[in-house]
């Protein structure tokens, strides 16, 4: 998300952050480019001029620590103030709660948002805490569109109420409520129409049914694609019948990130949770702090070991772990932990969470597809290849690559992946020359590598399918490292 201007200010802060002594022209120099990536970025004009003046007046006046260096103070005005402008302090953007126990949320906004799909995975989301939601149609305009949204929630789990018969939103809207609380539900969420332009029919209908069930929480679902045109959304919605905050949609696409980043301050309404991808599980809460560091090229570990907890079956993460540890890893372990990965989102979105990575993996390298044809390869190998891959020879793998419909390259790719894992796991067993695993560590990276490939503590090599990297100085020391030392005894 956010890709070319997150690409854009991590190599402008960049610049600034070594610098021992910095000049009222490198300020000046920061903040046009910070202003034409913004821009750039299809941020409201009016956003980034105030922006701008804000940021340059702190960085003039600001008081250096002496923990930092003058280049570093900078880069944390730089973060504090997108930070501020992307909602500032957390609590406001935290779902609300009705005090009755029984909490209505309605979604609003225009057709082709992705207000049904929100709607089922933001149930979902709220099941996986312990809730009991149902999700209610009363867009009778759409054709099937209330069927859509029953075969969706039947998929994960969800109950769903809809009156495909009836023509009266306001009425099925009450009868969804009598139904949710007939059946102990706590959270009511209702899916509404939309329309291609903003009409007075459509605000009187939604006026109609908020007045209907009263709601705790009034939502519109913005497609975070259309840039500047949702801050007209949204002010629309906002004088016509009011909202709580927003639902930013289609994050994980070629989206340059304006409108969120413009939204906030124009409407001052928050943003509540952001989708970065079509799966039922593409949505999370939205944290202004740790969206700024994303976008800053800082990472963001707490959302990744959060996305771990809540994706990676723990249990199985551990069984995985003990037989990485023992020596008895083989591909069945592979392929789990390549199951696990992929219950955790997009490649590009979780290297993206990994602070000072985003950038320096290509596109092409973070295909999911990449992980999906490597899942092939060990689906087409039989139980005993899979279990003792040593058994491998050139035959058993070009058998394995017409099954999968890949070349044989491929399957030797998969195989070196493997082995490298494989090896690192007995260095990390300890004994001669080897590297004992951190008290607590087991357990830290069952969680984390559940959902990546042990590798990539290699400077991430083999992350889930990633081409591997020439190995390097590190934390576990690569082959040049160990040369560099037997020259210096010598």
């Amino acid at each position: 998300m956010f890709e070319s201007l997150s690409e854009k200010l991590t190599n402008i802060t960049a610049k600034m952050r070594g610098k021992a002594r910095v000049t009222e022209a490198d300020i000046k120099e920061m903040m046009r480019e910070i202003r034409m990536a913004l821009l750039e970025a299809d941020v409201n004009y009016t956003v980034v001029k105030e922006f701008v003046k804000d940021m340059t007046e702190k960085c003039q006046g600001a008081d250096v620590a002496e923990s930092f260096t003058p280049g570093q103070q900078i880069v944390k005005i730089v973060r504090d103030s997108l930070t501020e402008l992307l909602g500032g302090a957390e609590g406001e953007d935290k779902l609300k709660i009705s005090d009755t126990g029984f909490t209505t949320i309605i979604l609003y906004g225009l057709q082709g948002a992705g207000k049904t799909t929100t709607a089922v995975k933001l149930a979902k989301l709220l099941k996986k805490d312990g809730k009991k939601p149902m999700v209610v149609s009363v867009d009778v305009h759409r054709p099937a569109a209330a069927q859509q949204l029953k075969v969706l929630a039947d998929s994960v789990g969800v109950d769903c109420y809809i009156d495909p018969e009836c023509k009266d939103a306001i009425k099925i809207a009450r009868d969804g409520e009598g139904k949710a609380r007939y059946m102990l539900c706590n959270y009511l969420i209702i899916d509404t129409a939309g329309r291609t332009v903003v009409d007075d029919e459509l605000m009187d209908e939604l006026k109609g049914i908020s007045n209907a069930v009263d709601p705790t929480e009034k939502l519109l679902v913005v497609d975070s694609m259309i840039g500047q045109e949702a801050v007209n959304v949204a002010e629309t919605f906002e004088n016509a019948i009011g909202m709580d905050g927003f639902i930013m949609t289609k994050l994980d696409g070629d989206a340059r990130g304006g409108a969120a980043l413009s939204i906030r301050r124009i409407t001052g309404r928050p943003i509540k949770f952001i989708c970065t991808g079509e799966k039922v599980d593409a949505i999370e809460p939205f944290y202004p702090q740790r969206m700024a560091d994303r976008i800053l090229g800082m990472g963001d570990v707490v959302s990744l070991i959060e996305k771990a907890q809540m994706n990676v079956d723990e249990e199985e993460a551990m069984k995985t772990m003990e037989r990485m540890m023992s020596s008895q890893y083989n591909l069945d372990d592979l392929y789990s932990q390549f199951e696990q990965m992929k219950k955790m989102g997009s490649l590009k979105d979780l290297v993206g969470m990994l602070p000072g990575a985003a950038g320096k993996i290509s596109d092409e390298d973070l295909d999911d597809k990449i992980v999906d044809r490597q899942m092939a390869i060990i689906s087409s190998m039989t139980k005993k290849e899979r279990r003792a891959p040593s058994i491998l020879n050139a035959s058993r793998r070009k058998r394995i690559a017409q099954g999968a419909g890949v070349e044989v390259s491929d399957v030797n790719k998969l195989m070196t992946q493997y082995e490298q894992t494989a090896k690192l796991m007995k260095q990390m067993q300890g004994g001669k020359g080897g590297l004992k695993m951190p008290r607590g560590f087991g357990k830290m990276m069952s969680k984390m590598g559940g959902g990546m490939d042990m590798s990539a503590l290699e400077g991430m090599q083999g992350f889930g399918g990633m081409r591997p990297v020439r190995e390097t100085s590190g934390p576990i020391g690569g082959r040049k490292d160990r040369k560099k030392k037997k020259k210096g005894r010598r």
